[in-house]
């Protein structure tokens, strides 16, 4: 019995120990989101935006020097890099920059991947379209107060058991309340009644008011998630459709993949880093020649072409027509597809540009390309830089060379072997 007496007691000084321990967690974790949200309200009012993209910048690229640090190199066993190699390469990638002190082939497939995300999250595509999206929570937050203060407003001075006049009675009322402000010196009995006229009808003036303005904000709100919505299909299609090209060429011609499987290299990890390090304008490729092992595979060039102008110069045009083939095609976002496209001012996106200025765009993109590839053509073409190269790999290799030299710097050819005027050229153009 005493046994059973003391296992008892024991057992409730637990259960008391455990429901105190656990009521204190549940306070500790309460006082620890408010006072995140605390800080989140603070820091939300003070920062502007520079700040913003500043510490997000500075985080992710801590954490992607955080996952390197953890994640082992190919080359674990002969050459480790350095903790400053490994930092400077993750804000090169997370800022799109593309410098690195150390040869590509070192990391291994999952810092590979690591540095995918890094690119990913850090190019001009994405982060304009995250600023989207907290732009459209933030306008709708402030829509939805701007109604409850409207209601609040409204309710304070309308009787509620009132119903609203309709158009003809508020013309009557117009009538009356003239009148009754006529003979209003003569009949102070009717004062009461002057006043709930007038207040009637400045409600009824600032409720029509507020109802255009709430008819225009939610149109502007609509505009605005219809535009994040469509950025974010526009960098999911490309860089899946970039993706699935690589990856099928790849596949098909046996010299890419041999070279590939030469330095150990994955087919997908290598077609998704090429493509989204291509679309975002890095320019780092996992091999430590860049693209001149692949400088014979005209096709994998010319599908490399599409996705250096499509996430950089090109990227107005065609984000304004995407805007336009959906508002044709589909009728429910109709009217917030011609707001996007007639008011490009109003939203403050600014790779939404104007239909005159996007062609001007396209022209000016189409005009430097040409430029560069006249003079590269008529300077180089039996240069060694080229030098084993058919006429066909030649134009698309000069053609990839010029793209490339305004966006992303992939290249196919050696720079030092390129005439000095060239590279004046280049850097003109860059």
């Amino acid at each position: 019995m005493r046994i059973k007496e003391e296992f008892s007691y024991f057992g409730k000084k637990l259960q008391r120990l455990c429901s105190r321990l656990r009521l204190k967690l549940v306070c500790y974790f309460r006082s620890t989101c408010f006072l995140i949200w605390r800080l989140y309200r603070h820091f939300r009012l003070r920062l502007n935006s520079l700040s913003v993209h500043l510490i997000y910048f500075i985080s992710i690229s801590f954490l992607g020097f955080w996952i390197l640090k953890v994640l082992k190199p190919r080359t674990a066993g002969s050459f480790k890099p350095r903790n400053l190699d490994l930092f400077f390469t993750s804000v090169s990638a997370a800022t799109v920059s593309s410098m690195s002190t150390v040869e590509m082939e070192v990391f291994s497939n999952t810092q590979l991947l690591i540095l995918i995300l890094l690119m990913f999250i850090g190019g001009e595509v994405f982060t304009s379209m995250v600023e989207l999206h907290i732009r459209r929570f933030n306008l709708r937050r402030i829509i939805r107060n701007t109604e409850r203060k409207i209601d609040r407003s409204s309710t304070g001075i309308i009787n509620p058991s009132s119903s609203p006049p309709n158009s003809l009675e508020l013309i009557e009322l117009g009538i009356v309340v003239t009148e009754v402000d006529c003979l209003a010196k003569t009949t102070p009995d009717h004062n009461n009644q002057i006043e709930v006229h007038r207040r009637q009808m400045t409600t009824v003036e600032s409720t029509s008011k507020s109802d255009m303005e709430d008819l225009d904000s939610n149109l502007k709100y609509n505009s605005i998630k219809l535009l994040s919505f469509v950025v974010m299909g526009y960098l999911l299609v490309i860089n899946f459709v970039g993706v699935a090209l690589v990856s099928v060429y790849l596949a098909l011609v046996s010299s890419a993949r041999n070279i590939l499987k030469k330095k150990g290299l994955k087919l997908f990890t290598f077609s998704l880093f090429t493509v989204v390090s291509t679309f975002a304008s890095c320019g780092f490729v996992p091999t430590n020649e860049n693209m001149m092992v692949f400088r014979k595979n005209s096709g994998l060039l010319l599908i490399l072409i599409p996705q250096v102008l499509l996430g950089n110069t090109l990227f107005p045009p065609f984000l304004r027509f995407s805007i336009w083939f959906f508002g044709k095609f589909v009728k429910k976002v109709r009217p917030s597809s011609d707001y996007l496209l007639a008011k490009t001012g109003d939203i403050g996106y600014h790779h939404l540009l104007p239909g005159l200025h996007s062609s001007l765009l396209v022209g000016t993109v189409v005009g430097f390309i040409g430029v560069q590839f006249t003079l590269f053509c008529s300077m180089e073409w039996d240069s060694v830089a080229l030098s084993g190269l058919s006429s066909y790999q030649k134009v698309v290799g000069v053609l990839f060379e010029s793209v490339n030299s305004r966006h992303t710097g992939e290249t196919i050819v050696d720079l030092s072997t390129i005439a000095s005027a060239i590279l004046v050229l280049f850097v003109v153009m860059m």
